[in-house]
Parts: structure tokens; C-alpha cells; sequence
């Protein structure tokens, strides 16, 4: 975890307390050691941050300097808790670490009420990570991070009857259709939008050559292109 998102995650497991919060409460919440809690909490009161007490007796915010709640429904709150549950799942490994703490955070400033909703809905996303699992989640790692930065990709890819190609694509989008993740592209073999199974690339290098967003084969026209395919087998 960040030192940003542990001295953030101190601040507001401190609001609205009224008895004081023990380093060792706070370590084994963020996972680090007793000297990290103190030297942030030290840090922290440095800066300005009104915290009250030391090591050995707990810690409190000052009175008067309480952090107002995030206004979260219960059903919203429901809503994110169930969507991170489903990103740990089913994403990469660096998009399941950043909700979870994204979670965290917002845990952190909820009301006691809210908190303890978030602990009770019982709609789950289980987690069964073996290897295959692993290497999988690190591809779609990889394939995110190329459209984030905008990296030609060449693919070794096996089609449903198990022809084999090499593509050299623009990497657009990555969608989730309820248990299969498909790369949207224009692949530059076939001129033209094409989607491929994460599941069926065999081997994926980035080529070193960024792309540019050109109208007629950028993400918009790869979606007005998808919504029209779509539309025409439903009619």
C-alpha cells in the first residue's frame, strides 16, 4: 500500500471516534509494522493534522476537527462493494488491488451503520486463483496497460477452430461479456474492427509503436461499428 493511502486510511479510521484508536489496531488494519503506525501518525502531526495522544495510549482527533461522512445510500454502498468484489474476480491483478483499495477508503469515512452494511451483502464474486488463473489475470494486465498507452500489439491467436494467426493490432477496449473477456482491436491484417479472446492469445508482445486516435478506427468507431452489428442480428 502507498504511504499516501495509509496516511489517508489513519485520518478517517480516527473520525468520530470518542475513544482513542491503538497503533496496534491500526498495523494489523493496513498491514505494516508498530514503528511504520508511529512514524506516519508522527507525520501526520507534523503537517497539521489536529491527531491527539502517543505511542502505548491510542490516538483521537482533536475535538471539534471531525471529518464529515461520504453520502452513500445503503444500496449505493451495496452496489460498490459487489462491483469491487466482481473486479477482484474477474479483472487483472493491478485493477483488483486498486479497488480493494479504493474499498478501504471508502469504508474508512462511512458511519458505523453503513460500515457494517458493507460487511453483510451476500452477493459474492469467489476468488480461485491458480496458476492458469494468475498468468491469465496478468494478461489482461498487460492488454489494459497497451490501451492506456496506446501500444501496437502483436498477438499469436487461435480462432474458434483452432486456426492460428499473427495480428499486429490497435488495442481499444477490453469488455466483459458474463464470464469471457474480449479485446476489442482494429486489426491491421484484416483492415477493419476485430475482437479477440484473451483466452485464445497465445502469445502477446508490444511492438514498441504507439498508435494514433484516428477518426474511422478509433474507440468510437470501433462502438458504433459494435452497436450496429449487434443491432443488425437483433433485427
Amino acid at each position: 500500500m502507498r504511504r499516501a493511502d495509509r496516511l489517508f486510511l489513519i485520518i478517517h479510521a480516527l473520525r468520530g471516534r470518542r475513544t482513542a484508536l491503538q497503533a496496534r489496531q491500526l498495523a494489523g488494519t493496513l498491514g505494516v509494522s508498530l514503528r511504520t503506525v508511529y512514524r506516519d501518525v508522527a507525520d501526520l502531526q507534523l503537517s497539521g493534522v489536529p491527531i491527539e495522544g502517543e505511542a502505548g495510549v491510542g490516538y483521537l482527533l482533536r475535538k471539534g476537527s471531525d471529518i464529515p461522512p461520504l453520502m452513500f445510500t445503503a444500496d449505493e454502498l451495496e452496489s460498490l462493494v459487489v462491483g469491487t468484489r466482481f473486479v477482484r474476480a474477474f479483472a487483472g491483478q493491478k485493477l483488483a488491488e486498486s479497488a480493494q483499495a479504493a474499498l478501504l477508503k471508502i469504508e474508512a469515512v462511512l458511519p458505523p451503520d453503513l460500515r457494517d452494511r458493507a460487511t453483510r451483502t451476500r452477493i459474492y464474486a469467489p476468488i480461485w486463483r491458480d496458476q492458469n488463473k494468475t498468468e491469465f489475470a496478468a494478461l489482461i494486465d498487460r492488454l489494459n496497460a497497451a490501451i492506456t498507452d496506446s501500444q501496437v500489439l502483436r498477438l499469436e491467436y487461435s480462432d474458434e477452430a483452432g486456426r492460428t494467426s499473427t495480428r499486429d493490432v490497435e488495442p481499444l477496449c477490453l469488455a466483459f461479456w458474463g464470464g469471457k473477456w474480449t479485446l476489442g482491436t482494429w486489426c491491421r491484417l484484416r483492415v477493419g474492427f476485430r475482437n479477440f479472446r484473451p483466452d485464445r492469445i497465445a502469445g502477446c508482445t508490444v511492438t514498441g509503436e504507439r498508435f494514433g486516435d484516428v477518426d474511422g478506427r478509433n474507440l468510437d468507431a470501433y462502438l458504433e461499428a459494435m452497436r450496429g452489428y449487434y443491432e443488425g442480428m437483433e433485427s
